[in-house]
């Protein structure tokens, strides 16, 4: 499909926009005047609070979060998000969809900036980040140290060259944004290192060459 007026038989549509709030606001303005009122429009946002985007659609009560991990073939995890607006039938559509469909394990969410997995990984990712910064040991030695010590599949600067580090960067200001906490803030060099467009993999390089 390449026009959003294709989208409007679906019965269930999932966007993956890059994490800008206004941006997925547009989308959810726009697929709401093509898809029909029962359609459930779910958002894979992996930050941003899902009430502040259904406001944008006309029946916020169908707006449901669906944050898939990557890559989303391989990953078994599947978060659910309702937002204060969201259906319990939209839920239960989502989840029955997510496990009998997908094959998918589901976990739901309160919704609050970065959810479970955001929530509790990003500090961890950010401090990687400040250690490299400071010197106190390379990417490669912080990245081996994670997935030997702690059995990690990989370390925290691979882990971010893979989700690309503007990603991050917009998920940070998210998160920081909601909760003011310092744990969130996004560190100064992931800061340069966008400005300079090395964003992981997809740029060609980021802590590692592609």
């Amino acid at each position: 499909m390449s026009k959003l007026d294709d989208l409007a038989p679906c019965e269930l549509v999932i966007e993956a926009a890059p994490e800008r709030p206004e941006l997925k606001r547009d989308l959810f303005g726009a697929l709401s005047m093509v898809c029909g009122d029962e359609a459930v429009l779910a958002t894979n946002t992996s930050s941003i609070p899902v009430t502040s985007l259904a406001s944008a659609a006309a029946s916020p009560e169908n707006v449901v979060g669906m944050h898939f991990f990557n890559p989303p073939p391989v990953m078994a995890l599947l978060e659910l998000t309702p937002s204060v607006t969201t259906s319990d039938q939209t839920l239960e559509f989502v989840r029955a969809y997510g496990t009998d469909v997908l094959g998918k394990t589901c976990v739901q969410a309160k919704d609050h900036a970065g959810f479970i997995v955001n929530r509790l990984l990003v500090p961890y990712l950010f401090d990687a980040v400040r250690l490299y910064d400071e010197g106190f040991a390379s990417a490669e030695d912080i990245d081996t140290a994670i997935h030997l010590g702690l059995g990690h599949p990989m370390g925290p600067l691979a882990l971010m060259d893979l989700i690309g580090l503007d990603t991050m960067l917009s998920i940070g200001e998210v998160l920081f944004a909601e909760f003011r906490d310092a744990r969130y803030a996004p560190p100064p060099l992931l800061r340069r290192m966008v400005a300079a467009g090395r964003l992981g993999r997809k740029s060609g390089g980021g802590f590692y060459p592609a």
